[in-house]
């Protein structure tokens, strides 16, 4: 695939800018329903052992616990600073895993792990070591897998990072969201340059193999001038892959987020600006945009993964490793094993009575019907891939696809017209001005969007 170029129509933007997914999951978790029990669970975790080649597996551990509040965290978490409380949720994750790696066949390697929150440096290194040790007793873990952990640079110092290295993790995530001391100040999130500087290069020194750094757009008291400011000392830090992610204002859905000052957020026009400047900076220094919000160095394997067209998306964003039934463990995890998704109590108390009480601790979940399957494939191209070639799909799947999708050929001629998209020989492929609104284009094919309106409430704004 050829490197691609954008194109920031402001007009575009503005007419397209609405509510709707990110496609972590097709269907999204607003499908979970609770009729979906354990039993189903198992019934597809031990089907995935009965194919032919059954597939590899990515391990996803949630840790929510947080000594101070973020204001715009919309994550599942516990803000605490007693480390005793982690202590009966580590039991609890025990079990889990043993539970879980018994229904997996040992000869399933794991080609991905990765520890998500909350802050999982919030743990000790006992704590951790004891975690991963777990872990590779009941998985099998190999040396060359892709093993990432999501830090906070002000829970650790460099031999802390050298620590984590030599527990196996090869790859970092760490929050930066914005280095101004004013928006720190607005969202609690008050952080140091020389902290994340200074975990980068001790990360660098231990050996590993990529450094990702998170920013936010549309916090309180940005501007473009200010958020440069940051763009200019993350360029030269240089790190392996930059997110960009938008700010969702939706202090309804998440409490925490009534404590920002609706009043300093940045208008729509200020905000859109902020994501074009961004995106030209992150251009001109030589990173390539993947998609939506991420951007990665040329010969990163994000990058070279969408060359080679094997670039995926899950639930920690774009990936490497699309083929991989995917095991959530912990508080809210979700998991994708088989064609269904799964997801665990919500609720840190409910979810360690349920391990306590000897089960695993699904509590909703959705088994994907055919034309599911179909349509995750379908959105799951264009959003890594921006293009669709339609013979493949209608040898694959044994369809006339411009029949099959008769109804979605209105909205795309519209698009078709506002130069987002183009249909050309037997091809779908998405213009240079309709990659940011990819969004878009993807939620044509979301059945369950378009026949349930009232649902776009609980998502962000595409841009």
């Amino acid at each position: 695939m050829t490197e691609l170029t954008l194109v920031f129509d402001r007009e575009l933007i503005r007419r397209y800018d609405r509510q709707g997914p990110r496609y972590t999951s097709y269907p999204t978790a607003v499908q979970f329903n609770d009729g979906y029990a354990v039993s189903h669970y198992y019934k597809h975790a031990h089907g995935t052992n009965e194919e032919q080649k059954p597939a590899p597996l990515s391990l996803y551990f949630h840790i929510p616990f947080c000594a101070t509040v973020c204001f715009y965290c919309a994550c599942n978490k516990v803000v605490t600073k007693n480390q005793a409380h982690t202590v009966r949720y580590l039991d609890c994750l025990s079990l889990e895993i043993e539970k879980q790696g018994g229904l997996f066949d040992k000869s399933r390697k794991v080609e991905q792990l990765h520890w998500g929150g909350g802050t999982p440096t919030f743990l000790n290194q006992q704590q951790m070591g004891r975690l991963m040790e777990e872990t590779r007793r009941h998985f099998h873990l190999i040396d060359d897998g892709e093993y990432s952990i999501e830090i906070d640079p002000r829970t650790v110092d460099p031999e802390r990072i050298v620590f984590l290295r030599d527990l196996g993790f090869n790859r970092l995530s760490l929050g930066v969201q914005d280095f101004d001391p004013t928006v720190q100040q607005a969202v609690n999130r008050i952080q140091s340059e020389e902290q994340t500087l200074g975990i980068i290069d001790a990360a660098r020194g231990a050996g590993f193999k990529s450094v990702s750094l998170d920013l936010i757009y549309g916090l309180p008291f940005q501007s473009v001038d200010s958020f440069d400011k940051t763009l200019n000392r993350v360029i030269d830090a240089s790190p392996d892959r930059i997110s960009v992610f938008n700010y969702a204002h939706l202090p309804h859905l998440f409490k925490t987020q009534r404590q920002i000052d609706e009043s300093a957020l940045p208008l729509p026009e200020e905000k859109l600006r902020i994501f074009r400047h961004a995106i030209e900076r992150l251009s001109d220094a030589g990173y390539v945009y993947i998609g939506m919000d991420h951007f990665a160095k040329p010969f990163d394997e994000l990058a070279v993964a969408q060359r080679e067209g094997k670039l995926s998306r899950n639930f920690q964003g774009y990936a490497t490793h699309g083929d991989c039934d995917i095991v959530g463990m912990g508080v809210s995890a979700i998991g994708r094993v088989g064609n269904s998704y799964s997801q665990n109590e919500r609720d840190l108390e409910q979810y360690q009575k349920r391990m306590e009480n000897g089960d695993l601790a699904v509590f909703r979940g959705v088994e994907l019907t055919w034309d599911d399957v179909l349509r995750r494939d379908v959105i799951n191209q264009l959003i890594c891939h921006f293009e669709l070639q339609i013979q493949s799909y209608e040898t694959r799947y044994g369809i006339d696809f411009w029949e099959y999708f008769a109804a979605e050929t209105v909205q795309l001629s519209k698009m078709q017209g506002d130069g987002l998209l183009a249909v050309e020989r037997g091809s779908l492929r998405v213009l240079p001005a309709g990659r940011l609104l990819i969004r878009n284009i993807c939620m044509v094919f979301d059945f369950y969007l378009n026949s349930q309106d009232d649902d776009k409430v609980r998502f962000s704004k595409v841009i």
